[in-house]
């Protein structure tokens, strides 16, 4: 007696290729057009705070919230949706859509940046594929999801910070954009690992020692790619500790894993020059 494989659902093409062509474009129309920038300024004690806006800066800001609109669009077409609010499929693709626009205003028009380009382009259309596989616990290919969106998660924390690192950004600027990252990708994270609970206190956690971590390397002379490492080590260490402590595993089980993986970062970073 054979049974009946339960059906694979994916989401609809045309959608989907709506979706990532209109933010594609906006990005494209973005890099040949551009606007004088515009300077707002705010003088506090001791403190001087500029802030440079033109059409690139808008044009990230909405096509990070298009990918969230667009996200919720395919995923309330899904069966096993049901009516209920789910912002956890959001997260991902809006910081997916972010990231993906902060080097392609870095890079020289060419051949670099039409790769980086539709590089961004596929990794945002597989996002949107794994979030939509992922609203049903039931599917075969599930698991295989999950563990996708968290490495193409921290892989997009490591290009964000060294893209931050590399445009030479004022402290008060790079803390608020890598914390408030690293707290969607470890939320996100420890969403999926912990099968829909909200681990709240631990992003939180994560946040204020992540935040620490950024304001004192800031100021350190190191390249971007090993300050992106240092950081990558550290939220993914954290993430991993905090998920394995709320996974209710004692602290001499998840401790090992962790610091072996910091120590590879570090290293990494050290060498990397």
């Amino acid at each position: 007696m054979q049974t009946q494989s339960k059906p694979r659902y994916l989401p609809d093409f045309d959608s989907l290729s709506i979706i990532a062509a209109s933010m594609l474009l906006a990005y494209a129309l973005a890099r040949f057009i551009d606007f004088p920038l515009s300077n707002l300024s705010l003088q506090l004690p001791g403190l001087f705070l500029s802030l440079q806006i033109n059409l690139r800066t808008l044009v990230t800001l909405l096509v990070a919230g298009q990918a969230a609109a667009g996200a919720a669009w395919l995923i309330q077409k899904h069966p096993a949706a049901g009516q209920h609010f789910r912002p956890e499929h959001y997260m991902i693709p809006t910081l997916t859509a972010w990231v993906i626009g902060t080097p392609l205003f870095q890079i020289p028009l060419g051949f670099l940046w039409w790769a980086g380009f539709l590089l961004g382009g596929t990794i945002l259309t597989m996002v949107m594929i794994a979030e939509y596989i992922v609203v049903d616990p039931d599917d075969a290919r599930q698991p295989l999801a999950s563990a996708g969106l968290t490495v193409v998660s921290f892989a997009l924390y490591l290009i964000l910070a060294a893209s931050l690192r590399y445009a030479n950004l004022r402290l008060f600027l790079i803390l608020p954009a890598l914390t408030l990252a690293a707290g969607l990708i470890c939320l996100r994270t420890l969403h999926l690992r912990l099968h829909g609970k909200w681990a709240l206190l631990q992003t939180g956690i994560l946040m204020l020692l992540v935040g620490q971590l950024i304001a004192a390397l800031h100021y350190w002379p190191i390249p971007p790619v090993s300050y992106a490492l240092a950081l990558l080590g550290a939220a993914y260490s954290l993430t991993n500790l905090l998920g394995s402590l709320a996974d209710e595993k004692t602290l001499q089980q998840a401790w090992i894993e962790p610091v072996v993986m910091l120590v590879i970062f570090w290293a990494a970073a050290v060498l990397v020059r």
